[in-house]
C-alpha cells in the first residue's frame, strides 16, 4: 500500500542543484555515490554540499527508493556510521521543501531533491541519464 503511495511522487521527484554547479545530467550510479558520501566532489573539483529532507518525510522515502535504490533506513546507516567514525560529514538536514530550496539555492555545490521536478528561481535542475 505504502509502495502505491509513493509511486506518484517519486515519479516526479527531482534532484535540484545550485545554479554554478555546471553538470547538466547525472548518472544513476554518481547520485547514489554522493549520497552515500562516496563522491565528495563534483567533476570540476568543487566540493557538495548534500541536503537531506527528514527520514520520515515522504518525498525522502520516495527518493531514497525510487532514485537511489536504497532504503531510508540503510542511508541512515551509511551516514551514521561515516559521520561518527569522522571519515565524512552527514548529510544537512532541513525542514521542509521550501527551506531544501533556499538553502541549495544559497549554498554553492549544493544537490538536493523535491518532490516535484519543476524550475525554480536560481536552482537547476538535473536530468537522471
Amino acid at each position: 500500500m505504502l509502495t502505491l503511495l509513493l509511486s506518484p511522487l517519486a515519479a516526479s521527484a527531482g534532484i535540484i542543484i545550485n545554479s554554478d554547479v555546471k553538470e547538466q545530467s547525472i548518472s544513476i550510479a554518481s547520485l547514489r555515490n554522493i549520497y552515500t558520501l562516496r563522491q565528495t566532489l563534483w567533476p570540476n573539483h568543487q566540493p557538495i554540499v548534500v541536503f537531506i529532507l527528514p527520514d520520515d518525510d515522504p518525498t525522502h522515502a520516495a527518493f531514497a527508493k525510487e532514485k537511489l535504490g536504497l532504503y531510508p533506513y540503510r542511508l541512515r546507516q551509511t551516514w551514521d556510521r561515516l559521520s561518527f567514525s569522522g571519515m565524512a560529514s552527514a548529510p544537512i538536514q532541513v525542514e521542509d521543501e521550501n527551506q531544501m530550496r533556499a538553502r541549495v539555492r544559497a549554498t554553492p555545490g549544493a544537490i538536493g531533491y523535491t518532490s516535484k521536478d519543476m524550475v525554480y528561481d536560481g536552482i537547476k535542475t538535473l536530468r537522471l541519464e
